[in-house]
């Protein structure tokens, strides 16, 4: 079975290579797409700030961090809902696709996408590339990352 990485997030360039893929490997009987998202580890707060908790700040914290926990693993469900809506619409079955996730701190999302892709034996590494805003750079300079440090790795850039 022939294995593709798709490294998806809620960027517009993400959502073009959800639709590449459905394009362009529609009926392709013995693949598998695996979508891989990078979710960006606890935020700064919920670090221990240096000082001893009592018991009642360590239950609070603890609450508010699975409350954030539950409110990333909801967006997470829909974002992969939303790509396999897409995937199946364009011909894709649903069981050639599966979903898979790591969380990890923001400055490692390349290496992560590449360790998977090495690890988990894909033929095939597809990332968005978004343009040139502000708010898409964290995609573009990823997508940069990635393909820089890919060396080994068929990689589909797709813009």
């Amino acid at each position: 079975m022939k294995k593709l990485l798709l490294a998806i997030d809620d960027s517009d360039g993400s959502w073009k290579a959800v639709d590449y893929v459905g394009q362009q490997f529609t009926g392709l009987n013995d693949l598998k797409v695996t979508l891989f998202h990078v979710l960006a580890g606890f935020p700064p707060q919920f670090w221990d700030d240096g000082h001893f908790l009592t018991e009642e700040e360590k239950s609070a914290r603890q609450a508010v961090i699975e409350k954030w926990l539950s409110n990333q693993q909801s967006i997470l469900d829909l974002l992969f809902k939303r790509a396999i809506d897409k995937l199946t619409a364009s011909g894709l079955r649903r069981d050639q696709i599966e979903t898979k996730y790591i969380s990890e701190s923001i400055d490692v999302i390349p290496q992560c996408i590449l360790a998977e892709a090495r690890a988990g034996g894909y033929r095939t590494l597809v990332i968005g590339r978004c343009g040139h805003s502000v708010r898409h750079l964290f995609m573009s300079s990823t997508a940069s990352a990635v393909v820089n440090a890919g060396a080994g790795i068929a990689i589909c850039v797709v813009e």
